[in-house]
């Protein structure tokens, strides 16, 4: 089967796919973005964040993002698709631009007008929405709150669906059916030339870290129909799924 590479949301870091890596029984890694994670203090940029999944990439890989982590696989994949053999795009469906941007923004202020700059309020969080194992190793790895302006401007430039229609390989959108990262998903399905929408119910914004045997069976599941379907090769094409 194809490798596979995870790329982690906003905040977090490789960490987050701990539990992923522990139970696909098969080869794969997690990068950690710059200015999240291992790289707390680099400048985030999409170029850079592209760099960083791109160089975690030996041979062609299924790339698998959640949150940020899937816009920016799929910048990666439009402008290395020779390095993309898949592509799953989890949390990540809602067109960016000013209805997503402000309210980052806006908590980023709340959270760094904090005593502790936010990291017991985050903790909190993690801890009430993750299974214990999981958020102590999202905690771990840091929460790199400081990171969102970097964010919200790099993605607020960022012109997705032309990203998804530019890779020519398949593309898995999966979201929570409570996610309200996936209000556009129609209208990233239409944009994608080999696109499949798998919907978890009753999962929300968190399904990877939340419910992790099952989506790592997802992830499984996709990069044995690559190996199976020769589509391991960037370009082929197959069905797609409404």
């Amino acid at each position: 089967m194809v490798p596979v590479v995870f790329v982690h949301g906003i905040r977090l870091s490789g960490a987050a796919w701990s539990e992923h890596l522990d139970l696909l029984g098969h080869p794969a890694k997690a990068v950690d973005l710059p200015g999240h994670g291992s790289r707390r203090g680099d400048r985030f940029t999409l170029d850079g964040a592209v760099d960083a999944v791109v160089g975690a990439v030996d041979e062609p890989a299924l790339v698998v993002g959640h949150s940020l982590g899937g816009y920016v696989a799929t910048a990666a994949a439009a402008r290395h698709p020779e390095s993309v053999a898949g592509l799953v795009v989890a949390g990540s469906t809602y067109l960016p631009g000013r209805t997503l941007e402000m309210p980052f923004r806006v908590a980023h202020r709340l959270l760094m007008r904090l005593p502790d700059r936010g990291e017991g309020l985050s903790r909190r969080q993690f801890r009430t929405a993750l299974p214990p194992k999981v958020a102590e190793a999202v905690i771990g790895g840091g929460i790199a709150t400081e990171v969102i302006p970097d964010v919200a401007k790099a993605l607020a430039g960022f012109d997705v669906l032309a990203g998804l229609a530019t890779y020519p390989g398949r593309t898995w959108l999966i979201n929570g059916s409570r996610d309200h990262f996936r209000r556009h998903e129609r209208r990233f399905l239409d944009a994608c030339a080999d696109g499949r929408l798998i919907t978890v119910p009753k999962a929300g914004h968190y399904l990877p870290m939340t419910r992790g045997k099952e989506f790592a069976q997802l992830v499984l599941d996709a990069a044995r129909g690559l190996s199976i379907s020769g589509t391991g090769k960037p370009g082929a094409s197959g069905g797609v799924v409404r």
